[in-house]
């Protein structure tokens, strides 16, 4: 494994702690944010195992899937472009109270616990294998 995949895989374990931080102090936007940043980073240590390449400065989910040439089930990807949606109003809110109201603490958990299994699954790639 590059040493820069092991960075990005290390920062994924970073996030991982900050959401659930995020989670428990009931900052559920970020909690929506950190996963994304979670799962991005994943697919941006794959990407650069895959390519051998920096990966590209996109916080595209859907793009990078595509590049890492990641398989995941139907559920996972459906989430993935969920969450790929997500993170554009969670970084760019047009509305603050209402992008707070849209993301209450069940939401917050669901999409916890989803990051939680993509990035199970994504550490699983054969590109990431030592």
């Amino acid at each position: 494994m590059k040493k820069d995949t092991k960075n990005w895989l290390d920062m994924v374990d970073y996030d991982l702690i900050t959401v659930r931080q995020m989670f428990e102090t009931g900052r559920y936007v970020y909690v929506i944010f950190m996963c994304h940043m979670a799962i991005e980073k994943a697919l941006k240590g794959i990407v650069c195992e895959e390519t051998d390449k920096v990966p590209p400065k996109t916080h595209d989910l859907i793009y990078l899937t595509g590049i890492g040439k990641v398989k995941l089930n139907p559920d996972l990807l459906d989430f993935i472009g969920m969450i790929n949606n997500a993170g554009i109003v969670t970084r760019y809110p047009e509305d603050l109270s209402k992008l707070v109201s849209s993301y209450p603490r069940d939401i917050a958990k669901e999409y916890l616990e989803k990051t939680q299994e993509v990035i199970k699954c994504l550490k699983q790639n054969p590109a990431l294998r030592e």
